[in-house]
Parts: C-alpha cells; sequence; structure tokens
C-alpha cells in the first residue's frame, strides 16, 4: 500500500540545497502578528549546521545589526521558513565557526576572502564570456 506524505514544506529541494559552513545565506521567515503573515529577512553567515538533512536538522546564521551580535537557529524543514538562498560560498576548514564570535569583521574576511575570490574567477569562466587581456607595448 502506497502512501502520499503531504507537508507544507518541499523536503526534496531543502535535501538538495547547497547549505554549507561559511556560506552567506538570505532566509525569509514568516512572522504572524494580528492575523497578517509577513516575510522577514535574516542575511547572514552560517555558522553551523548539524544533524545533516534529517528531520530534525538546524543550521545557525549569525549577523552584526547595529555593531550587536545576532544569531538565529533555524530548522532547516521548519514550515515557517519560505525560502533560503545560499548568496555566496566560502572555503573553511572547520566545520562548526563559533570562534567568528570573538573575531572582527576585517578577520573573518581575511580569512574566508580567498576562496570568495576563486568562486568569482569561476563564475567568469563558467559564464563563456571572452576574457580581456591587456598587453603593454
Amino acid at each position: 500500500m502506497a502512501r502520499t506524505i503531504i507537508t507544507p514544506v518541499d523536503i526534496k529541494s531543502r535535501q538538495v540545497l547547497p547549505l554549507k559552513v561559511g556560506a552567506t545565506v538570505k532566509v525569509w521567515q514568516k512572522i504572524q502578528e494580528k492575523g497578517k503573515t509577513r516575510l522577514q529577512l535574516f542575511e547572514g553567515l552560517v555558522i553551523a549546521h548539524k544533524h545533516g538533512a534529517e528531520a530534525g536538522a538546524t543550521f545557525t546564521v549569525r549577523k552584526v545589526a547595529s555593531g550587536v551580535g545576532v544569531e538565529k537557529i533555524f530548522p532547516l524543514y521548519s514550515p515557517n521558513i519560505d525560502k533560503i538562498e545560499v548568496v555566496r560560498q566560502a572555503k573553511v576548514r572547520r566545520a562548526k565557526l563559533y570562534y567568528v564570535r570573538d573575531q572582527a569583521a576585517k578577520e573573518q574576511r581575511r580569512r574566508m576572502k580567498q576562496s570568495i575570490v576563486d568562486a568569482i574567477v569561476t563564475d567568469e569562466v563558467i559564464s563563456g564570456e571572452p576574457v580581456e587581456s591587456v598587453v603593454a607595448e
């Protein structure tokens, strides 16, 4: 007997989401206020991803707002999350970036800068546009 499971969240799309530690993401969260539902955007750095792709999977996003660090823990398969967009991916050498809490923003960029530049160069090569070079005579 085949059962059809209906969920408000598209599980397949969330499982294949390239959500890794070090990624900068935008998370649109549904907020219920006074009978109205609105979307709230939270953009920041993924500092932890726990429990893989199982039902209880979570990820932690950190951003600095008005000089104060703000972290939110989102359940990956929550129906309150409308959309997750990966803005850019930086290569990091740790599974959890809790050390970021104690660092300055400039030091964080320095540690992740190289992989961000590599990603931009990779996008130019993939796009197939001719690369111009300046030749000095």
